[in-house]
């Protein structure tokens, strides 16, 4: 999938399976981190809501970056990746990540960020299961 090093995407681009992703974006909303129980143990999360003048996305943090968001901070998210969960896109960032302040005129105002939030396409995860009438077609 595309990949992004140092140059920012906006919100209205981002697709899932996108990695190395770098926005500029307002946190709209924070919440405060918990712990929830994964298939490679507990981790530490916490979710946000970001946007920039295309749109808002779901941000989740992992790890040590769970926590370090505010409301209303402009900020530089760095080192992101992008999933689908349920029809939309997410941006999730952890320990390979950064986020970096920004100047308060680099991002913009919470009412100047639109409600758009970029789709994805229904995917099911993992391998399909053959029907009785396909395993019988495959031999």
């Amino acid at each position: 999938m595309r990949s992004q090093k140092e140059t920012p995407v906006k919100i209205s681009e981002l697709k899932p399976g996108m990695d190395n992703v770098t926005v500029r974006v307002r946190v709209l909303e924070a919440e405060a981190p918990r712990v929830i129980e994964t298939r490679r143990g507990p981790r530490t999360i916490s979710e946000a809501v970001v946007g920039d003048e295309t749109g808002r996305v779901k941000l989740t943090l992992w790890g040590r970056a769970a926590g370090t968001l505010s409301e209303g901070e402009a900020v530089e998210i760095q080192g992101a990746w992008t999933t689908n969960y349920r029809g939309n896109v997410v941006l999730n960032v952890g320990g390979r990540g950064g986020i970096r302040r920004l100047d308060d005129s680099e991002a913009p105002q919470p009412e100047e960020v639109p409600e758009e939030t970029p789709k994805a396409s229904w995917q099911r995860r993992g391998r399909r299961r053959l029907g009785e009438f396909q395993r019988r077609q495959r031999y």
